[in-house]
């Protein structure tokens, strides 16, 4: 009877640890099972609805700064295969496409290189002709209204501070945006050929037009299907003032105003 007895202890004893063995597998399983559908949804998340950017350039001055974080929406234009991670050729064109508007803030890829983003403001449109004559721009001939806005300056993520004429920029659709320059006159990007703007392309400038890589120069025309979306808001921001390793120095480094700002 002790035998017997015994015997019955060690089942006993097995069936416990068996037990056991099989909740931390299951929990392993549930587990595994979260992590992947939070993978799959932030997926979802980042190739149809918002995917976020940092700018790390100073193009977009003074409408972007550099250390800017935003959410670019990726429903604007509809979708191509560049809506998709790593740009996995599931989508043929643009599917749902709606064109942008003369004005938007976009990010694109790179018509040379796709696995850059840029980000610049479109405009021109398909068929539309556009020239710089003297720092002044023109679309289909007619000169772009500009109104002096004083003077802006760039003293964040320079060695020296940057200084530049501001004007209030008024696009033919009624579109008023912020641009920046140095000069009208002695810089190649202030004089250019017209340029006529290919059908399902697009033309575009970054708002710092002295020191922008842009339509005018290497970037060329965008085609539509390298459109990503549309820059919408900033959602956080900081300058070069504070350091990683002084962590009493960041709230200085945080452009606190900048949150949660529309871009136009």
């Amino acid at each position: 009877m002790r035998k017997a007895k015994a015997k019955s202890s060690i089942t006993n004893n097995d069936n416990q640890v068996n037990n056991e063995s099989g909740k931390k597998k299951n929990a392993f399983v549930e587990n595994l099972k979260t992590v992947f559908l939070a993978i799959l949804i932030a997926l979802i998340i980042r190739s149809f609805w918002l995917e976020p950017f940092r700018i790390p350039s100073g193009s977009m001055y003074p409408t972007l700064k550099v250390g800017d974080y935003l959410f670019v929406t990726k429903y604007s234009y509809g979708y191509s295969r560049y809506s998709l991670p790593a740009g996995i050729p599931l989508i043929s064109g643009r599917i749902w496409y709606t064109q942008p508007e003369r004005g938007d803030v976009v990010v694109f890829k790179f018509p040379q290189n796709t696995h850059t983003d840029f980000i610049k403001r479109i405009i021109g449109l398909p068929g539309d002709k556009v020239q710089v004559i003297k720092g002044h721009l023109y679309i289909n001939g007619e000169m772009v209204e500009r109104e002096k806005n004083g003077r802006y300056i760039v003293d964040e993520y320079v060695a020296i501070p940057e200084f530049y004429h501001l004007y209030e920029e008024t696009l033919p659709n009624g579109i008023k945006h912020q641009i920046i320059e140095i000069t009208d006159k002695e810089r190649i990007v202030d004089n250019t050929e017209e340029f006529e703007v290919p059908q399902d392309s697009f033309f575009v400038m970054g708002d710092n037009r002295d020191r922008s890589d842009d339509s005018r120069i290497s970037v060329g025309f965008v085609p539509k299907e390298n459109l990503v979306g549309k820059a919408k808001f900033i959602f956080f921001s900081h300058n070069d003032k504070g350091s990683i390793l002084k962590p009493w120095t960041w709230p200085k480094a945080i452009r606190w105003k900048r949150f949660f700002k529309g871009i136009h």
